[in-house]
């Protein structure tokens, strides 16, 4: 498998039995930053192999044999098998915890965000930061759809935490892991979160809860 020169492994006393996971990531990728968060929150033993997406490595035949899309992350499970999506390795790694609602219908609410994070706001906020930070564009020459959509998706969640602490149920989960991802660093694409005090408040709340810092 193809491995960069920077790693690291996490251990905990308590956890033993992921001591062999292994996550493919770019730490400036906040699809990569969420899984990593949600590892060391939970106290799980992984290792890093920090994978830089502009280098290729993600298109090289031997990383397209363990994960098809060459996409981060990648999490290469114990036993060899490996999974794909960020959002799909939250759910995975955080089931049995208290970041996934054992109410049916708060836990479907935080699929709901799960799915709106991945087609309604990381495409555009994601790749307007992107374009600004990676891709070296001046703000003027950012797709000016990308800025409407992400200012969208950033007032649908200034609406919702208007009346709610959380995204789904009365407490956070991985719903709210994966859209502070993206979120608290939108200001780096362009977009202003001024106008957003309950989106605001709640990066605090998350970023305490998961002690992202």
């Amino acid at each position: 498998m193809p491995r960069t020169s920077v790693s690291c492994i996490h251990r905990s006393s308590t956890l033993c039995w992921a001591a062999m996971l292994t996550v493919y990531g770019d730490i400036r990728s906040g699809n990569c930053l969420k899984v990593r968060w949600l590892l060391t929150r939970l106290g799980i033993d992984y290792q890093w192999i920090e994978t830089d997406i502009m280098s290729g490595t993600t298109r090289t035949p031997e990383f397209l044999k363990m994960n098809p899309a060459g996409q981060l992350p990648t999490a290469v499970l114990a036993d060899g098998r490996a999974l794909a999506q960020s959002n799909a390795i939250l759910v995975h790694m955080a089931e049995g915890s208290p970041w996934i609602p054992a109410d049916p219908f708060a836990r479907a609410k935080m699929f709901e965000w799960l799915f709106w994070e991945q087609y309604s706001h990381e495409p555009y906020i994601a790749v307007a930061r992107f374009q600004r930070t990676l891709g070296g564009k001046a703000e003027a020459d950012v797709e000016p759809r990308l800025m409407e959509r992400g200012r969208a998706a950033l007032a649908r969640m200034e609406a919702a935490l208007a009346a709610a602490d959380w995204l789904a149920g009365d407490g956070p989960t991985i719903a709210d892991l994966a859209l502070v991802a993206y979120t608290r660093v939108a200001p780096e694409g362009g977009f202003d979160l001024e106008p957003c005090p309950a989106v605001r408040a709640w990066i605090a709340r998350v970023e305490a809860v998961f002690g992202i810092v």
